[in-house]
């Protein structure tokens, strides 16, 4: 090492605690006054900016500790590019979307669905049905915008209790979301701490489908209380058989993508021979819906379905059946309905970037950590870590990617795959984030579906007991994975170790 490079080095100062706290304090400060002021909106850039500017806050800490500006920029830039295959999945999963909107793959699951559904097995169904949506759509909030909003409807028209039934909507989406890998928390955490989508989802299954199942079983029983008539349902189902032909071989792209997802494909591959399939589909089951959205006249068959393919990726499908309650819910999609999501992910990655490289995570979690000697311990600290960011900072994406690059060096040290560090994450951060009123995500599912965070949080069953299971099975021992020998790295520098890519 030359002289300059020591006396570089050298200069580099270790951040204080004041430090650590500055930028963090900074960024809650703007979180907060951004959902203050913009209320919902506020996921719609004004959160994008609180986190872009609490990065160039920590940057200049990291600066007046001796860093140059251009190794700084050089760590964001490393920072973002940790999140770029799971971008590039979410824009396939945007054109997804958009493509099974209008092939009637969704509609087509809707229709065979509400088809038998019974007042006794309302909250049952309910939360199983918005499981499997959530599982296809691969999107929380998409589920209980669509599907969930009917439900709402349906509920009322039978005297069904909305809390209880917001509360099933959000029980199974939270499970649709993270049993899928179109999702985009279950692409972006272990995507951080060097992990992969279905290994990721295989390990979160082992407390993630307990409750859920013991969440289904709850709904049934509440759901034997119901009374009140059936609701008919046939107006509904004309509608729908109207609009779209409804046929099983609409439900091809979703075997396709699950056939591929149980081989192990790569998520992106499988995603796109899903969007394509499901585009074949559409084409072939659905000419009228093809050509009304081509809205060109001029054009033949095959030049308007391009054209209508093209644009349902792109820019999502828009249903302009005449039926409001069909038009809403099978409307969206695209690669665009992903940038503002990404968009919040730069956000959070450039500003855990700075908070990693800057030393101002390990000098807030040292202390905590150096009191824990159990791995039920750490995992517990983990996941009151990220809850603890739901609460104070009010976004899901900041509650995943700070405690996710916080502690991944800590588990590396104590021997422990980072897997189990992106599951303990998951399974605090993703499904407690609807439960917080101020969160952006319990603020969106509060104006979805028409119910006070307070009023249906006590009902959403699966949210809670995925994050009791999740702690309990860190403290009896259980779904905990090990790193090999040759893997831990306790005395290497924290700035050698590496932040994705470790051999599996």
């Amino acid at each position: 090492m030359s002289t300059n490079q020591n006396v570089k080095e050298n200069a580099i100062r270790p951040p204080s605690l004041l430090d650590a706290l500055i930028p963090l304090l900074f960024m809650i400060t703007l979180l907060v006054l951004s959902i203050v002021l913009f209320g919902l909106d506020a996921a719609l850039g004004p959160l994008q900016v609180a986190l872009f500017m609490s990065a160039v806050v920590a940057a200049m800490v990291a600066h007046k500790n001796g860093h140059s500006w251009q190794t700084l920029g050089e760590e964001i830039v490393k920072g973002i590019s940790l999140a770029m295959s799971a971008i590039l999945i979410l824009l396939m999963v945007g054109a997804l979307i958009g493509i099974w909107n209008m092939s009637g793959t969704i509609a087509t699951m809707v229709y065979y669905g509400v088809k038998y559904i019974d007042p006794a097995w309302f909250y049952f169904a309910t939360a199983l049905l918005c499981g499997i949506v959530g599982i296809v759509t691969g999107s929380s909030w998409t589920t209980a915008a669509t599907l969930g909003v009917a439900f709402m409807g349906m509920g009322a028209a039978i005297g069904a209790s909305p809390a209880i039934t917001a509360g099933a909507v959000i029980s199974g989406c939270y499970f649709g979301d993270k049993m899928t890998p179109l999702s985009e928390t279950t692409i972006l955490t272990p995507q951080i701490v060097g992990s992969d989508v279905y290994t990721h989802i295989s390990s979160m299954a082992k407390a993630t489908i307990p409750a859920y199942l013991i969440s289904l079983v709850m709904f049934f029983f509440i759901g034997r209380s119901v009374s009140g008539t059936s609701v008919d349902l046939t107006a509904v189902l004309q509608a729908l058989g109207s609009v779209y032909n409804i046929s099983l071989w609409n439900l091809l792209p979703v075997l396709v993508l699950l056939l591929l997802g149980m081989r192990k494909f790569p998520a992106f591959l499988s995603i796109l021979v899903g969007t394509l399939v499901g585009a074949l589909v559409a084409v072939v089951m659905q000419p009228a819906v093809v050509t009304a959205f081509a809205n060109d006249p001029s054009l033949g068959y095959g030049l308007a379905a391009l054209k209508s393919v093209w644009l349902a990726m792109a820019n999502g499908f828009t249903s302009t059946s005449g039926y409001e309650q069909i038009d809403t819910l099978f409307s969206g999609g695209g690669m665009d309905s992903m940038l503002t999501t990404i968009w919040l992910i730069l956000g959070a990655m450039s500003f855990g970037a700075m908070m990693d490289f800057g030393g101002f995570n390990n000098r807030l979690i040292t202390p905590v950590v150096d009191k824990v000697k159990s791995d039920g311990g750490t995992i517990a600290v983990v996941m009151l870590t990220a809850l603890g960011l739901n609460i104070v900072a009010g976004d899901q994406y900041i509650a995943i990617v700070l405690p996710a690059r916080m502690f991944m060096i800590e588990f590396r040290k104590r021997g422990i795959h980072p897997e189990t560090l992106a599951t303990a994450v998951e399974n605090s951060g993703t499904v407690t984030s609807p439960l917080i009123p101020w969160n952006s995500c319990g603020a969106y599912m509060s104006a979805a579906l028409g119910v006070s965070t307070f009023v249906y949080l006590p009902y959403c069953f699966f949210n809670f007991l995925n994050f009791i299971l999740g702690m309990v099975y860190g403290f009896v021992g259980v779904n905990i994975m090990r790193l090999p020998p040759e893997a831990t790295l306790p005395s290497v520098p924290l700035a050698e170790i590496p932040m994705v890519g470790l051999d599996k």
